[in-house]
């Protein structure tokens, strides 16, 4: 089934307004606000990792404001609890009865900030809310609203008082990104804004609002997927397990990620049809986190992101029509 023109028009036209609106305030970087947004639209969750002070918390709050969405930054810290998180059953002394506060996870966008900070506890209750988009408080569950997406950063570089995000929540995230510093030119135009607008703090008009952001992630849902392509997804996942050089390849879920960004991204090229270009362009975000290397390879600059790159060399591109 084939969505109609005007709607894929549409929904091509109003992504690059939000990643032009986004641009507006993170300089040069306007591949990572792409993949950002196509992570986003897809109904995923992104990890940004990367070392300070390069726009990552940025980056959120400007998506979530071109988005039209409801926002809320959490701050991770050894000393964070669950319940700080979810929210709480507060006695109302007039009903004389308890009453549940929701707490900030209750919003369509979230910024988990430096989230490897949290205790395993913590990260365990933020996963079933990224995985059920529910959460429970006493044995009770709240659905939350829709849409809901997570952004977190983490330091890659800095160790000390930090938990490591467990294999199982890394695979939670649809795409890892890393933002990287700008070029000299970029910098330079980060600093000329700045004294232009002469105020640190950046706010964007909306471009969309919630509903025309649902609409776009309905319209993806319509964008074909050759058998042809599906089968190059599941080969380059089969190359990731069957590399020597990786201790654990990317699950299925990789699979369905890779399917989901590929369509995210034929979307906003203006097409209702996924090509091998498409895949190709969402591979390494979509699938470099979930490979686990082989201890030994540490000293070598081994990467997930070298296994999939090389996968994608060793497997043929299908040539049939993709339509």
């Amino acid at each position: 089934m084939t969505v109609h023109a005007p709607t894929i028009v549409w929904a091509c036209e109003k992504c690059h307004e939000v990643v032009s609106a986004a641009a507006a305030v993170i300089v040069g970087k306007d591949e990572q606000l792409e993949l950002i947004l196509t992570a986003l639209i897809s109904g995923g969750h992104v990890l940004l990792e990367d070392v300070p002070g390069v726009a990552k918390t940025l980056a959120a709050q400007a998506f979530a404001q071109a988005l039209g969405l409801d926002f809320r930054r959490i701050q991770f810290v050894p000393d964070l609890l669950p319940g700080d998180i979810m929210g709480s059953f507060i006695y109302d002394s007039r009903a004389e009865s308890f009453k549940f506060m929701k707490g900030p996870i209750f919003a369509n966008l979230i910024l988990a900030d430096e989230i490897n900070r949290g205790t395993p506890k913590t990260q365990s209750a933020l996963l079933e809310a990224m995985q059920e988009q529910q959460v429970t408080v006493e044995g009770q569950s709240f659905a939350l609203d829709s849409p809901f997406m997570v952004i977190a950063t983490q330091n890659p570089l800095e160790f000390e008082g930090t938990y490591p995000l467990p294999e199982a929540q890394i695979d939670r995230f649809i795409s890892r990104l890393s933002m990287g510093y700008p070029s000299p030119e970029a910098e330079c135009e980060i600093l000329a804004r700045r004294q232009a607008r002469q105020a640190d703090v950046v706010t964007l008009s909306p471009v969309l609002g919630k509903h025309d952001f649902l609409e776009i992630q309905r319209a993806i849902e319509t964008v074909h997927v050759s058998p042809d392509i599906q089968g190059y997804i599941v080969q380059i996942v089969v190359k990731t397990r069957e590399d020597r050089r990786a201790q654990l390849g990317a699950s299925p879920r990789g699979s369905l990620a890779l399917f989901k960004l590929s369509r995210s991204r034929a979307l906003m090229q203006g097409r209702d049809f996924v090509t091998p270009d498409d895949v190709k362009a969402v591979a390494v975000p979509g699938l470099a986190h979930r490979i686990l290397l082989r201890p030994e390879l540490w000293a070598e600059r081994i990467s997930g992101e070298t296994i999939v790159r090389d996968a994608l060399e060793e497997v043929p591109v299908p040539k049939a029509d993709w339509r």
